[in-house]
């Protein structure tokens, strides 16, 4: 649903939401309303709160439209504090949820123990969303020379996610003329990841790019933010040689 709605449906039921600091914040006691069928779910929400004090320090307290039209204060959580509620709610119709963080859980372990199934799920993910075979390919090595550039910047004394943002937005400026909002505003685009609606020829310039970055990056030696941001304005200018 587009971002200026406040509500989001599962499973039939509204759930509340709020925007802040770009993720969504959910309505406590409308989720427990979805997993409990309880009557009364800001009672529940109570007595879980009683049960586990924890709790209160995962939520964050937002105005959102009540029952009688007026704006009232409710808990509500992000998405990763979402799962975390789902797991003390002793409810069966929680627990395919459990059971599915469990599994998730599971995966990750396995995929630090053995990176290449990462891979090999990210690639069966997109063949599931119905990616052609050879953009899944590129999109794969694409990430790979993406992480490659930013293991490099870490090593290089940028650390700052802000400055990770500025640096990749000053190779898709140089490359594409625009950044990377930019670029999404142009393909009509919100929350949804850039390089997932990329054609072929733009994958293949982006890897381009970002290569680049990164050879330059360490045969000038560039340490700090400034000399990074220089490298990357050089690797982007090589990408914008190679689309013209």
């Amino acid at each position: 649903m587009e971002e200026h709605n406040a509500l989001v449906v599962f499973q039939g039921m509204p759930i509340r939401r709020e925007w802040h600091n770009n993720e969504w914040y959910f309505s406590v006691t409308d989720i427990i309303l979805v997993l409990t069928n309880s009557k009364d779910s800001l009672a529940y929400w109570r007595k879980l709160k009683q049960r586990e004090p924890q709790l209160v320090t995962i939520c964050h307290a937002f105005k959102l439209p009540a029952a009688d039209g007026k704006l009232r204060a409710a808990d509500c959580v992000n998405t990763q504090m979402g799962f975390r509620l789902v797991q003390s709610i002793p409810s069966l119709k929680a627990e395919p949820f459990k059971q599915w963080l469990a599994q998730v859980g599971y995966e990750r372990i396995q995929e630090i123990q053995d990176p290449e199934l990462a891979q090999n799920r990210a690639k069966a993910y997109y063949e599931m969303k119905g990616y052609p075979k050879d953009w899944i390919e590129k999109r794969l090595r694409g990430i790979a020379i993406r992480q490659e550039l930013t293991d490099e910047w870490k090593g290089r004394e940028v650390t700052e996610e802000k400055e990770f943002a500025i640096l990749t937005n000053e190779i898709s400026k140089t490359a594409f003329g625009k950044t990377v909002e930019e670029y999404k505003e142009l393909k009509g685009l919100n929350k949804q990841n850039l390089r997932d609606h990329m054609t072929d020829w733009e994958l293949i310039l982006t890897m381009v790019g970002e290569k680049a970055t990164t050879d330059i990056t360490k045969a000038k030696d560039s340490t700090g933010f400034e000399e990074c941001k220089e490298s990357a304005h050089e690797g982007g200018k090589i990408a914008q040689d190679t689309r013209k």
